[in-house]
């Protein structure tokens, strides 16, 4: 069993989402309670509309261990979530993730807290050596590799589910969809720049069968499209609907004038050329663009609620 500070609070808080993961729970908890002992620590798990026993093995659990807490949820919402809603209840300083498979290794659990207290905002694991099929390996390493380059930051697994955080990050961040993949970006929107990784033993899985298909990547990838697009331009619609207005304008207004020339001064018959539909369509959706954002900037400046900024410090 883990201590306890004379606050009552844990020093370390471990959340791990799970759906239908009975048969590994009572042994990562164990395997936990080994990493972390003599610190302070309570594992929060989130039980995300499992269908089998697991929700009553994190009861047992509860029972002989008051470190050991439970989140069930209603239904089946995904990942992001169950993480939110432990991200939520935590109580510790510290905050580390992982998956309920015994993949994870909690081993690593002490190192990655070290390394958070020598000035990281957040350490993200990195499987250098995974046990898994070709079929989830190769998406993955084009996945990394995509969000590498459009995000600018330099990690190799944003899909490790293995990772530590201050407590202040995960209070900042919201996650729903498939954001978990992107806690990192969203980390360094709020201003916690110092992003570490760390290589991670990965097992391979022992219980039961992977709960994510492909399509989690092409959902990866519109998400961060969305994400992308809300950071950037939610504030300023017009910069960028205008921007496609006014190329699609230059377009279809030269056309046009070209096309006027020639009949001007040429006589030439435009009422055949598919050069006159094109400038005309041009010109309508270039307004369009135009609408659109205008409409955006109508609506965002009539918003009451806005995104509180993130603070760093108060004098």
């Amino acid at each position: 069993m883990g201590e306890s500070d004379k606050s009552g609070s844990p020093e370390v808080s471990v959340v791990i989402p799970l759906l239908n993961e009975e048969s590994s729970l009572r042994e990562l908890a164990q395997l936990i309670g080994k990493a972390l002992q003599g610190t302070a620590y309570e594992i929060v798990f989130v039980d995300d509309g499992s269908t089998d026993g697991s929700w009553g093995v994190i009861r047992e659990l509860h029972a002989l261990n008051p470190n050991v807490r439970g989140i069930r949820l209603r239904r089946n919402y995904g990942k992001s979530d169950a993480l939110q809603a432990g991200f939520e209840e935590v109580r510790g300083k510290y905050v580390v993730t992982m998956d309920a498979d015994l993949q994870d290794d909690p081993n690593e659990i002490p190192e990655m807290i070290e390394m958070l207290k020598g000035g990281s905002d957040l350490v993200s694991g990195w499987k250098k050596v995974r046990h898994d099929p070709i079929t989830k390996t190769v998406p993955s390493r084009f996945f990394n590799a995509v969000t590498r380059w459009t995000t600018g930051i330099r990690l190799h697994d944003f899909n490790c589910g293995l990772k530590a955080y201050h407590r202040k990050v995960t209070d900042e961040i919201y996650l729903y969809g498939e954001l978990h993949r992107y806690v990192p970006l969203l980390a360094k929107w709020k201003g916690f720049g110092n992003i570490s990784e760390k290589p991670v033993k990965h097992h391979a899985r022992k219980y039961g069968k992977t709960k994510f298909g492909l399509s989690r990547f092409l959902n990866g990838f519109l998400d961060l499209v969305t994400l992308l697009f809300v950071n950037r331009y939610m504030q300023r619609p017009m910069h960028f609907f205008g921007l496609f207005g006014v190329i699609f304008l230059i377009a279809g207004v030269a056309i046009s004038g070209y096309l006027a020339v020639m009949k001007i001064f040429y006589g030439e018959n435009l009422g055949d050329r598919p050069l006159l539909f094109l400038g005309i369509l041009l010109i309508v959706v270039g307004v369009q663009f135009f609408s659109i954002g205008f409409l955006g900037e109508m609506i965002n400046k009539g918003q009451v609620d806005r995104q509180k900024p993130s603070i760093a410090s108060i004098l």
